[in-house]
């Protein structure tokens, strides 16, 4: 699954760095893909070096999403593999 947040970022689970279907950010401009914890410079200068969660709810925000792909974003945000419950 693919969700485009923006020109140059998506979160994907079609990646190599993907594990178990867990989403990754990843960077098309780059090709480097980030975990939830890992510090990303995202468009705007302002926001600085941010927590890969952080932009990608900041990201998600600005689109319109399904619940599929809310799910997705949310399993990132969390840092979760798998049932969210544990």
């Amino acid at each position: 699954m693919k969700i485009s947040l923006s020109p140059s970022w998506e979160l994907t689970t079609d990646h190599a760095a993907s594990s178990h279907g867990f989403p990754v950010l990843l960077n098309r401009d780059t090709g480097t893909a980030y975990g939830p914890r890992d510090l990303v410079m995202m468009l705007c200068p302002s926001w600085g070096f941010v927590p890969a969660s952080d932009a990608v709810r900041r990201l998600a925000k600005m689109k319109q999403l399904d619940e599929e792909e809310l799910a997705l974003v949310g399993r990132f945000i969390k840092g979760t593999k798998g049932d969210e419950r544990q």
